[in-house]
């Protein structure tokens, strides 16, 4: 019974990752990793996606400990376009982190990972996602709508700046205690500019700010590579 719940629990991430590639094929965005086709058998099925040759950003991250400013906002201003088209067509990510950003052989963000992903205009009550990247109304227990997609693209230019999430503890329990009192700090190093901490965190979620207007941000217009290009 057990691996018969999990074969479903697969199987249903699996049809919302098919259904959204296909969805957004619709348009071609360049900011979403492409689905080519698939196959399978009787046990596995295997999707045939876009190449990316760099790998997931969570590499880069761990191998140069943070990234530049010019590196950070080039790959906001291109999720936040990724995610505004996303949310035209009422669907939330709710897993947006490192691991589930690839890069292309330019250097080129490409949104993967729709697991946890939802249609709908109606707010949400699952709490899904990963610990370090939770928004505060998940931790509470309240229902939630496309704005957790915002929360996480503060927690990733923070992250992306100063090499670590800014509530990591260690405990779960730790950990929600300050997305709940929204407990963090800036390290001295690296030097990290004024306009670029405050694009940061917001808990209310009515205030956080619009993507239309993390695009116009001074930080961004400032930083970011509008080919959406980065290189190491």
């Amino acid at each position: 019974m057990k691996k018969r719940m999990k074969l479903i629990v697969w199987g249903a991430s699996l049809l919302r990752n098919v259904m959204i590639f296909k969805f957004k094929m619709w348009r071609k965005i360049v900011t979403f990793i492409s689905l080519y086709g698939w196959f399978g058998d009787d046990e596995r099925i295997f999707l045939i996606l876009e190449y990316t040759a760099k790998g997931e950003l969570y590499g880069l991250l761990s191998k140069t400990g943070h990234l530049t400013e010019r590196q950070a906002a080039t790959y906001i201003a291109s999720l936040a376009k990724a995610l505004a088209y996303c949310h035209e067509k009422n669907i939330i990510h709710r897993d947006i982190k490192p691991e589930n950003l690839l890069l292309d052989h330019e250097g080129r963000l490409k949104v993967a990972d729709f697991g946890w992903s939802v249609q709908s205009n109606k707010k949400r009550h699952t709490m899904c996602g990963t610990l370090d990247y939770l928004a505060p109304e998940m931790v509470e227990n309240k229902g939630h709508d496309y704005s957790v997609d915002t929360w996480t693209m503060g927690i990733l230019c923070y992250e992306f700046l100063f090499g670590v999430p800014p509530f990591e503890a260690e405990t779960q329990n730790e950990t929600f205690r300050r997305i709940m009192k929204l407990e963090y700090s800036f390290p001295p190093t690296p030097h990290v500019s004024v306009e670029a901490k405050n694009l940061l965190l917001v808990k209310d979620p009515s205030k956080r700010l619009p993507l239309s207007k993390i695009l116009v941000h001074p930080w961004i217009t400032k930083n970011a590579d509008p080919s959406g290009a980065c290189s190491e």
